[in-house]
């Protein structure tokens, strides 16, 4: 089972168009301003469809979203590929956004169900973590990738390339376990989302058990809050270049905190009940690290790898506490406060950008970081 879960967690982000997306819309006659209002038309169609998606896994198979998640992405980019102007890339991006928060919920949701069927919950962390950890290294394979591909049949190449992984990322979907026999029910909890009026009931359920758990309702903001904080890795080339590097070396740091995050996907699981001191540790080594000029990447590294390790055993802890009812909407929930919280740092960082250097803002996130460790030992197993 987990081999066709890491097949599909690789394939899902093995995208040729990753890297030059940007420089695709630039060719085409964009302004920097225009491709900036296509990323927030990427976002707002990420908070729209987070929730709902959720709702959709729940009362239906979740691996059937999972088989349409990468045929609604493979959409947008043929839109990019085929058709390329400001309409087409607007379209593309909420296709994007759309397939994205398809799997959101309904992954993490069929991967616990799944297991727990065989006896295995215990190794969720270490599961998810690596099948993101398969999707880090499909990035990392992508990017080396993508440039000789550019360089033969330029962007048309990359955009077939990425239509035919995308195919290919439905079709390892449908190769999912998933044993749900009656979506929708769960033999453990009261109700029945059937009975009680689909999803405005189901929603409706999923907030009351968030209210009434304490426990539940704070594993849900601190495990969105650690994502939505790592978020700050979209600066990191930011970081690289103010440490005074050559430009042709600041893909070289950043690539050391790609294999630090990879690593730590890989090493979930383990030591979970170190959570707290972990993530604090990585905490420190973030601004030590920032603060330390091109050799501290070596720590920024380590720092990444234990927030992709932490975030891992975080979500394991939501999933502990959720039924199998609303386990996708849960999940979905937490999925949409980490989009808003990486909106906020987002935010937070234009801002403290004019008065601040990179290495100062990167060593203040560390912050959050010790505040969510200390919420995390607040919550019992």
């Amino acid at each position: 089972m987990t081999r066709r879960l890491y097949a599909y967690a690789f394939l899902d982000d093995f995208i040729l168009l990753y890297p030059v997306y940007a420089l695709l819309f630039a060719k085409t006659g964009l302004s920097a301003a225009q491709i900036s209002t296509l990323f927030v038309i990427w976002s707002v169609a990420s908070f729209a469809f987070e929730v709902p998606s959720g709702l959709l896994a729940d009362l239906f198979s979740r691996r059937l979203l999972l088989v349409i998640s990468p045929i609604v992405t493979g959409a947008g980019y043929a839109l990019w590929t085929f058709l390329p102007g400001y309409p087409s890339f607007a379209a593309g991006f909420v296709l994007w956004g759309a397939g994205t928060a398809l799997t959101s919920g309904a992954w993490e949701a069929l991967v616990y169900e799944e297991l727990a069927r065989i006896g295995r919950a215990d190794s969720y962390a270490r599961v998810i973590g690596r099948a993101r950890a398969m999707g880090s290294t499909a990035i990392l394979a992508a990017s080396a990738l993508a440039a000789p591909v550019l360089a033969w049949g330029g962007h048309p190449a990359l955009g077939a390339a990425s239509i035919a992984v995308c195919l290919l990322g439905a079709v390892a979907g449908m190769a999912l376990p998933e044993t749900r026999a009656s979506p929708g029910q769960d033999a453990g909890a009261a109700g029945s989302a059937g009975e009680q009026g689909g999803a405005r009931a189901l929603l409706r359920d999923a907030l009351a058990a968030v209210r009434q758990a304490p426990a539940l309702r704070l594993t849900l903001l601190l495990a969105s809050l650690l994502t939505g904080v790592t978020a700050i890795d979209e600066y990191l080339p930011m970081l690289a270049a103010g440490t005074g590097v050559a430009l042709a070396a600041v893909p070289l740091l950043v690539l050391v905190t790609d294999v630090g995050a990879v690593a730590g996907g890989w090493l979930a699981g383990r030591g979970t009940r170190w959570l707290t001191p972990v993530l604090a540790l990585a905490a420190v080594c973030l601004a030590v690290g920032a603060a330390t000029g091109p050799a501290g990447f070596a720590l920024v590294g380590v720092a990444f790898g234990g927030f992709r390790w932490a975030m891992a055993a975080a979500d394991a802890r939501l999933q502990e506490q959720v039924g199998d009812r609303y386990r996708a909407t849960i999940t979905s929930a937490a999925g949409f406060g980490s989009e808003v919280v990486a909106v906020l740092l987002f935010a937070a960082y234009g801002a403290g950008s004019a008065w601040a250097p990179p290495w100062q803002i990167f060593a203040a996130a560390a912050v959050p970081y010790l505040l969510i460790a200390l919420g995390l030992r607040r919550i019992p197993r």
